[in-house]
């Protein structure tokens, strides 16, 4: 698929077909975060790949915005491998974790699946729920699947600001 024809027709999918996403596209998706570019190639993520009937109770558990997806994708960065702006004291880990979960998303959508970016989580539930140590941090979920079949994007979905409102030519 080309991708302004994603970028056009992507939308949030909060319904889901009861229907499991094949292994090979699971492994297309994590390919997709392999190459997705990190500050100084770092590479600090850290995917959960939450596909069990356990796991995905403990997700549901911690977010409302789960939306009965077949499969979430917890997106976590190692904040021991992130980079660090001398200058700023920025980190990279969220823009990082950004990046990722963008490529997969946009993977997703490219191979027939939907999908829909969630920061909507108390990432010390997360924490509690998973197990994770303290150097990972979870940044983003991305729960994914078959879209439903009344699945539809938001009204506002295809309502985009002029291009002059938010660029400045110098």
């Amino acid at each position: 698929m080309e991708l302004n024809k994603i970028f056009e027709e992507r939308f949030s999918v909060r319904s889901f077909k009861d229907a499991p996403v094949e292994e090979e596209k699971i492994q297309e998706l994590l390919k997709a975060a392999q190459l997705a570019p990190t500050a100084h190639n770092n590479q600090p993520q850290r995917i959960f790949v939450l596909k069990s009937g356990e796991s995905i109770e403990k997700i549901r558990a911690c977010t409302k915005c789960a939306f009965n997806a077949p499969l979430v994708l917890m997106i976590c960065a190692n904040t021991d491998e992130v980079w660090h702006n001398r200058f700023s004291g920025a980190v990279s880990s969220e823009t990082d974790a950004a990046i990722v979960t963008t490529y997969m998303m946009l993977k997703a959508w490219d191979m027939g699946l939907g999908s829909c970016w969630v920061h909507y989580f108390d990432p010390v539930k997360l924490h509690e729920a998973f197990d994770l140590p303290e150097n990972l941090t979870p940044y983003n979920l991305l729960p994914l699947g078959y879209a439903a079949d009344d699945a539809a994007p938001i009204p506002m979905h295809f309502e985009n600001k002029a291009i002059e409102e938010f660029t400045t030519v110098l």
